[in-house]
């Protein structure tokens, strides 16, 4: 029986063992964005330092001006790529408590209708479960065969569901330390319960406020009607103009760095089997909109956007009352892809802000912080390397995904550290992340622990 074989019983017989763990983690209330919970949220950081000590790797707590990180290492010089793993232990407040079945830090398992056993707990899918697929195939491995494959940093974070404050500091600071040849990140998701998926780009983002004024006050609409600029109608101009007949963003240079996909990546997305008829059936909802010539994935995944996020001005009470008012507000998000640059998106959208305003009006900016996207190179070896080791644990080929949000530590480390990252996660859509009732499948559980063993094992691999 090969080293691997022999780390993935030990996984399959300990899996009890393994549950008894996460529920002693998931029974802590590490809820970053309370006060009230600072201690608990440090309990959780010295609960997870110890737990990796017992089983070799060397950690310590790290005080930062919030919350602390936990920092471990493993290594001793070995072939192959020295990794970073990174996981956060905090969790989201549980309110509204009433809408949970049970108490929301008493972790159970349930059986679902259709079979499947899960566990529920706040953080049992984000992140604590994740982290602890890790945790759980580093004990292993080091019990099996006394080390692990590769050279191995931890770090794992206590605010990531409170902004990350602390974060970009701690990775100045510790520069030295933390640099590796590549990061793990486990904070996503799989692309079905059967299917395994690595996170290969996620959109960036840049935000604007506008502000435009008119009159030096509001106006009788009876008197000034008619006669005077409405900031209202002229916020809507603006909102208007954004998009062409066909769904396309009308900034000049807003498409300058959009790359296309590569055929073959494409051809893989149209096996996927998705259907946006139930993406936008979950939400109530059944005509897609976007760019008319591109398929739902590519809406979702690496195509740019601009939305308005919100827009008012003028009298908001019950009733009505007939003013035009002096100023009108609108705030916008464009989701960025490929190479944007989200200053110059972002100076476009201000030049044809100003382009709509009257010469007797105004327009303020307040400007939102930016980040550009990021993505993997397809030919990167690492990432055929997971592929593999994916692909042998649940028998079917690992689907390469585009998220349409953003993480934004995988930027960090890649901007600040230089590293690319591989994100590869065991959660699932129906999760109930951040809501009542958050689960975790028994089998993202068990599967992942077996799935970083066997990622592991391949990169120690030439």
């Amino acid at each position: 029986m090969s080293s691997i074989d022999k780390v993935l019983a030990r996984i399959d017989a300990n899996l009890d063992t393994s549950l008894d763990r996460l529920f002693d983690l998931l029974k802590i209330k590490s809820i970053s964005t309370d006060p009230e919970f600072k201690a608990p949220c440090r309990y959780a950081a010295e609960w997870l330092a110890k737990e990796l000590t017992e089983i070799g790797i060397e950690a310590s707590v790290r005080d930062t001006a919030g919350h602390p990180m936990v920092v471990g290492h493993k290594k001793s010089g070995k072939p192959g790529p020295h990794v970073l793993f990174y996981g956060h232990y905090d969790v989201q407040p549980v309110d509204p408590l009433e809408l949970w079945k049970n108490d929301p830090f008493e972790p159970s398992i349930e059986t679902k209708d259709d079979g499947t056993k899960i566990i529920v707990a706040r953080g049992s899918s984000d992140d604590k479960g994740q982290l602890m697929t890790f945790v759980e195939a580093a004990r292993a491995f080091i019990a099996e065969t006394g080390d692990l494959p590769v050279d191995v940093t931890i770090l794992f974070e206590g605010e990531e569901e409170s902004g990350s404050p602390s974060l970009q500091p701690f990775l100045q600071s510790h520069k030295d330390e933390l640099s590796c040849d590549l990061a793990l990140v486990c904070d996503t998701g799989m692309w079905d319960a059967e299917t395994p998926a690595i996170a290969v780009m996620l959109r960036g983002m840049v935000g604007d406020e506008i502000i435009v004024r008119a009159a030096s006050r509001d106006l009788h609409s009876g008197m000034y009607g008619g006669s005077a600029q409405n900031p209202n109608h002229i916020v809507a101009d603006v909102i208007a103009g954004l998009h062409d007949a066909n769904g396309k963003v009308t900034l000049p240079g807003f498409y300058d760095g959009v790359i296309e996909m590569p055929e073959n990546v494409k051809a893989l997305w149209e096996t996927l089997g998705f259907s946006v008829e139930e993406f936008l059936g979950d939400v109530g909802l059944k005509y897609p909109r976007g760019e008319n010539d591109r398929t739902p994935l590519e809406h979702l995944w690496t195509r740019p956007t601009v939305e308005v996020n919100g827009m008012w001005g003028g009298y908001q009470g019950a009733g009505s009352k007939t003013v035009i008012p002096a100023e009108a507000h609108a705030k916008f998000t464009f989701r960025l892809v490929g190479d944007q640059d989200p200053d110059k998106v972002q100076e476009s959208f201000r030049a044809y802000v100003r382009s709509k305003i009257p010469e007797d009006c105004s327009v303020e900016f307040i400007a939102k912080d930016g980040s550009p996207a990021l993505r993997l190179d397809f030919d990167m070896p690492a990432l055929e390397k997971g592929k593999r080791a994916l692909h042998d644990e649940w028998g079917k080929d690992t689907a390469l995904i585009g998220m349409g949000g953003s993480i934004p530590i995988v930027g960090d480390f890649k901007r600040m550290l230089g590293m690319d990252t591989l994100m590869i996660g065991f959660g699932l859509e129906d999760d109930q992340i951040h809501s009542p009732n958050e689960k975790y499948n028994l089998t993202s559980f068990h599967k992942g622990i077996r799935s970083w063993a066997r990622v592991l094992d391949e990169l120690s691999k030439d």
